[in-house]
């Protein structure tokens, strides 16, 4: 993927290192339920509040401190290129809005290590990239495209801008009352949606010349390695259907390469 390296992105929180208070956030305060979280198939907290608004919040389940990580500064340019990619997708989507006569309110990119204090309560790295539509910020620990590469075997960077993508997505949902809509039982239908915003900003991407041979390939691969199906039979070696939250390897890389033919919010029922 082509990205302008000297770009420095306002609406990123560089948190790495830092450690969260102990025992505070919004999910200690609520009853929580457990739920399978879609990255990288481990287990999370979502909130019961969130389930009426359709949108799960990844938090660490045990809720205990989290020891603060070094700041490793061989991910400065991971840094960079995040907030390149971040910034890139929600200008496609202000414009998007600008269409429609509305103004799209934008959302901030936490960088964090190990641990982070969110709108949501207190996750740990383990819940992969997430959304917290309480305080409308997208989370990350840059730890997981590691994972995402030699865990899941999807590497390349438009594969990491697809997982920006998705979570940015999650957002626009939330700005547009999608999450509300589909509620609890929806939720492989918000992530699908999710997808497909993301295949939609890839759109855009190419519209700007940014993409380039088998960055669509790499999304498409990072999309089926975390499909619900393929997580399953990698971790227990059967697939339940009726378990998932994110959908299958089938259905997630259909859904992005719906967003991508389409290239609209409108493209994925927005």
């Amino acid at each position: 993927m082509r990205w302008d390296r000297s770009h420095e992105s306002n609406n990123l929180e560089d948190r790495r290192g830092e450690s969260p208070p102990v025992g505070g956030g919004g999910l200690g305060m609520l009853l929580p339920v457990a739920m399978r979280f879609g990255w990288p198939g481990v287990l999370v907290v979502v909130v019961l509040y969130f389930l009426s608004r359709g949108v799960d919040c990844g938090s660490s389940a045990t809720r205990q401190a989290v020891t603060p990580g070094h700041v490793d500064d061989s991910q400065e340019e991971l840094v960079k290129f995040v907030g390149f990619v971040f910034d890139d997708v929600q200008s496609t989507w202000a414009q998007e809005f600008q269409k429609r006569g509305a103004t799209y309110p934008e959302t901030r990119l936490v960088v964090f290590t190990s641990g982070v204090d969110t709108g949501c309560g207190i996750a740990d790295a383990s819940v992969g990239p997430f959304y917290c539509p309480l305080d409308r910020k997208v989370y990350i620990d840059l730890s997981f495209y590691r994972e995402l590469h030699r865990r899941f075997g999807a590497p390349g960077d438009f594969a990491q801008a697809y997982v920006i993508g998705h979570e940015v997505g999650h957002h626009v949902q939330n700005v547009l009352g999608a999450l509300e809509t589909h509620g609890r039982e929806g939720s492989v239908e918000v992530e699908l949606q999710a997808d497909c915003l993301a295949g939609a900003w890839g759109a855009s991407a190419e519209r700007q010349g940014l993409l380039e041979a088998g960055d669509v390939e790499e999304a498409m691969n990072a999309a089926a390695a975390i499909g619900d199906d393929t997580i399953q039979k990698r971790t227990t070696g059967r697939v339940r259907p009726e378990s998932f939250t994110h959908g299958s390897a089938e259905q997630r890389q259909a859904a992005f390469r719906r967003g991508f033919r389409g290239g609209s919010l409108a493209s994925c029922g927005l």
